[in-house]
C-alpha cells in the first residue's frame, strides 16, 4: 500500500498522465510499438510498507524507463492509490468512490449497512472492478501499479514483473512525518493503520500474504538503496525478466 506525497497540482498533472496513456493504449494499440517487450506490453507492480518511498521509486523508474523506450512507444504511466481510485471513475463508477475506498478488509455488517444506506456498494461489487481494472492496466502495458494487491491480482500474468519495497520502521515514520506534515506518533499510527489494512485487503479478498517474498521477482530495502538506485535496479530487473 503506498503513502499519497503529492500536491493537488502534481496529482492534476500525474492524472493528465494518465489519461493520456490510457487513451494512447486503450485506443490505439494497434499502432504501438512495442519492440523488445513481449505482447502485452511490460507493467511493473510496487508493493511496500507504508513510508518506503514507492511513489518517489516508481516516479524515477517511470522516467528511466521511458528514456530507453523506442520512439513511439506508449508512455510509461505510474498509478499510485488516488490514480487507481480515477482509473476506477472513468470506468463509470461513481466519483464518492474514490473517498470511500480505503485499501482494507471490510466486514460483511459494514457491507451491508453501507449498501442500505446508499453509501457505497458492498465489497462483493467494488473489489472485482478493482481486479478488473488492475488487469486491464496491466494487460495493455507500460504501466506501474502501486499497491491494491496488484502483485498477486496480476500474479500469473508473464508480462508483469513484480517489486516489494521494505524499510526499518524510524526511517519510514520519518518519511511520512516529512511529507504528510505530521508528528512521529501521527505518523507511527498512520504506518500502522495502512499496513495493516493492506495485508488484510490481499488476504481476504484475494487469498495472498502480501508479506510472502516469494510473490516478487526483487525486494529492495530502501534504507540501504537510493531511490534512484531502486529504479535502476527494478529496471534491469524487469530487462532481464522480459528477455
Amino acid at each position: 500500500m503506498s503513502t499519497d506525497h503529492s500536491t493537488p497540482a502534481a496529482l492534476n498533472k500525474d492524472l493528465d498522465c494518465c489519461r493520456f496513456s490510457l487513451n494512447y493504449l486503450f485506443k490505439d494499440a494497434s499502432s504501438s510499438s512495442t519492440a523488445g517487450w513481449p505482447t502485452p506490453g511490460p507493467a511493473i507492480t510496487i508493493s511496500n510498507l507504508t513510508g518506503s518511498g514507492a511513489h518517489e521509486v516508481a516516479i524515477h523508474l517511470a522516467d528511466l524507463l521511458q528514456t530507453e523506450e523506442p520512439q513511439g512507444s506508449p508512455p510509461w504511466t505510474v498509478f499510485d492509490r488516488q490514480l487507481v481510485e480515477k482509473v476506477l471513475e472513468e470506468h463509470h463508477l461513481p466519483q464518492k468512490l474514490a473517498e470511500l475506498m480505503p485499501e482494507d478488509r471490510r466486514s460483511y455488517f459494514d457491507d451491508v449497512i453501507d449498501e442500505f444506506m446508499g453509501l457505497r456498494p458492498p465489497s462483493w461489487v467494488l473489489v472485482p472492478k478493482v481486479i478488473q481494472t488492475v488487469l486491464h492496466l496491466a494487460g495493455t502495458g507500460h504501466t506501474i501499479l502501486i499497491g491494491r494487491g496488484a502483485n498477486a491480482i496480476t500474479e500469473t500474468m508473464p508480462n508483469v514483473f513484480h517489486v516489494r519495497l521494505i524499510a526499518s520502521l524510524p526511517n519510514r515514520i520519518e518519511r511520512v512525518r516529512q511529507h504528510e506534515n505530521l508528528s512521529s506518533e501521527e505518523a507511527a499510527k498512520l504506518i500502522a493503520t495502512r499496513d495493516r489494512g493492506s495485508r488484510r485487503f490481499v488476504k481476504a479478498y484475494l487469498h495472498a500474504h502480501v508479506e510472502d517474498d516469494l510473490h516478487y521477482h526483487i525486494v529492495l530495502n530502501t534504507d540501504r538503496v537510493p531511490v534512484q538506485d531502486a529504479a535502476q535496479l527494478i529496471a534491469a530487473g524487469a530487462r532481464r525478466a522480459f528477455h
